[in-house]
């Protein structure tokens, strides 16, 4: 494989865009909103700068990496002599199952589509697709560039040969692939949600405070951030999204949403993203940051 296709220039997809073309793949990088490509790229650019400044690369690594992605806004101009097309769109049913339709009539039919779906059915992704055995799922984690795990998803048609090439291809990019079966959230989402929805119930019920909750699982569960906090970094809607999808495929209580997780997604506060979630991100919260920090 030499080319690769990524679908979606947000948070997902400009770190997979990133992470390929840094191992030399030429990578075109789609999104339908010329706006979109431009932050996306930004965020590349900031991100190797922060790798320059600690040494992890080289400013000749950095301009090569940048050389390596091409943008564009029209999918069936982006798929063009493509090997692989990893679609790194909003965590939206619908969404994910129209660009799947579209990639069925516009690409080659030996070209592999992977999704980077954190929760929905591959099977039911594959269905939209002539040759639903070259369909995967490759889950990564966030952030792309840093965090080694790729869960490898097979659906029901996926074919041996066309997992095998994905595991190989993840190994080069410096990941662990990780292969699991094709069940609502998977294997990372099934295990993270229902944590995070308890610590926004307990929370909801009033047992602790937002700092509160996260120290006692950073502290004392050892883990580098806590729940609300990489909810916050996660993102809201993203968050709720999965839980309403485990919640539709078990039919379990145990994964339905929390009210104040759906209210708050209702109300615009969505984490990182918007600027406010559990905690505040806006640029006065920043600017109060950095006052504190000159007056020390």
């Amino acid at each position: 494989m030499k080319t690769i296709a990524v679908i979606g220039a947000g948070t997902m997809g400009n770190g997979i865009a990133h992470t390929f073309a840094q191992s030399g793949f030429t990578v075109k990088l789609i999104d339908i909103s010329e706006k979109s490509l431009e932050k996306g790229m930004a965020t590349i650019a900031s991100n190797l700068d922060r790798m320059v400044t600690k040494g992890s690369i080289t400013e000749q690594d950095k301009h090569k990496t940048i050389s390596n992605i091409i943008t564009y806004t029209d999918i069936k101009d982006g798929v063009v002599g493509t090997d692989l097309v990893v679609e790194a769109a909003t965590e939206n049913i619908n969404l994910k199952l129209q660009i799947f339709k579209q990639l069925s009539d516009v690409c080659d039919h030996n070209v592999i589509l992977a999704t980077n779906t954190s929760s929905i059915s591959i099977t039911q992704i594959a269905a939209q697709v002539v040759h639903p055995e070259r369909v995967i799922g490759m889950h990564f984690m966030n952030p792309v560039p840093i965090m080694k795990l790729v869960e490898i998803i097979r659906g029901y048609s996926t074919s041996d040969d066309v997992t095998k090439i994905i595991m190989t291809l993840s190994e080069k990019l410096g990941k662990t692939p990780t292969e699991v079966n094709d069940y609502p959230g998977f294997v990372a989402n099934r295990i993270l949600m229902p944590m995070i929805n308890e610590s926004i119930e307990t929370l909801f019920n009033g047992v602790a405070g937002v700092h509160e909750i996260d120290t006692v699982m950073k502290l004392g569960m050892a883990h580098p951030m806590g729940p609300l906090q990489l909810a916050d970094f996660i993102g809201l809607d993203v968050c709720l999204s999965i839980l309403n999808v485990m919640y539709d495929g078990f039919k379990n209580p145990k994964y339905a949403p929390c009210p104040l997780l759906v209210n708050m997604v209702m109300a615009g506060k969505l984490g990182v993203k918007s600027g406010e979630g559990f905690y505040d991100y806006s640029e006065s919260k920043k600017a109060e940051k950095i006052a504190k920090q000159f007056s020390k």
